[in-house]
């Protein structure tokens, strides 16, 4: 996806992201969920990390990128098409079906649509245990316990592997990587699988109408009292 330090711009017709010559990079949510992958690992909890990612030849260097954090070996399900989020977690459950993992780690929602339904939607389809908005894993045997955020503060939850869990922000900060751990990334094992090989429909089910930027923000202005705040709101239609 597109790094979340680039101010993206829609194309001059407005009927998608401008991407050409953007540098792409991982999802933030997603890197928490690597991270996480590895110190669970470095605890001896998990004995090996396989990374997925679904899109064209760029994601090999998200793979490359999270091989270099720790991961064992990636997974690349090559596709140029729009992979909505049901899309993604059908395809999620083919690769799962495959590799039998007793836990799975994906970050909570992408930045780019803020959708926050793969994570949901792969449980069900695997009849997996979920906990999502984690914010501190602990692996107690055959157990995951989830301390969750939600709206009123935390709460803590306990799952049955397998599982999959979702993270949020809090969870932990994901390490930087080296240049000589990324040349090492390189020779590690990456797969690649055809969209078309795991027989999965990724027919959108929303279409995208108009891509527009946000308006920009209007400056504020200085009210001398309450009254004058509530006249102010009231000519804006505000209240």
């Amino acid at each position: 996806m597109v790094d979340y330090r680039v101010n993206v711009r829609s194309k001059a017709d407005d009927s998608g992201v401008d991407i050409a010559n953007v540098k792409m990079s991982m999802n933030p949510f997603d890197e928490i969920a690597v991270e996480e992958a590895i110190r669970l690992k470095e605890k001896g909890v998990a004995t090996e990390i396989v990374i997925v990612s679904i899109g064209d030849t760029k994601n090999e260097e998200i793979i490359r990128q999270a091989i270099a954090m720790g991961a064992d070996r990636g997974i690349l399900v090559a596709s140029d098409k729009e992979i909505q989020p049901l899309a993604a977690a059908k395809i999620l459950k083919k690769i799962a079906e495959k590799e039998a993992p007793k836990l799975i780690i994906l970050g909570k929602q992408a930045i780019d649509d803020d959708s926050n339904q793969t994570g949901q939607m792969l449980a069900s389809m695997l009849n997996y245990a979920q906990a999502t908005f984690a914010s501190k894993i602990e692996i107690k045997g055959e157990e995951a316990e989830i301390i969750r955020e939600v709206d009123g503060g935390l709460v803590t939850v306990s799952v049955k592997l397998p599982a999959v869990i979702t993270t949020d922000l809090r969870l932990n900060e994901p390490r930087y990587v080296k240049l000589p751990d990324i040349m090492k990334a390189r020779s590690k094992p990456l797969e690649k699988i055809t969209l078309d090989g795991l027989g999965v429909d990724v027919t959108p089910r929303l279409q995208y109408l108009k891509y527009q930027a946000p308006q920009k923000r209007q400056a504020g202005i200085k009210v001398p009292d309450v009254d004058s705040l509530i006249n102010e709101l009231k000519r804006r239609q505000l209240v």
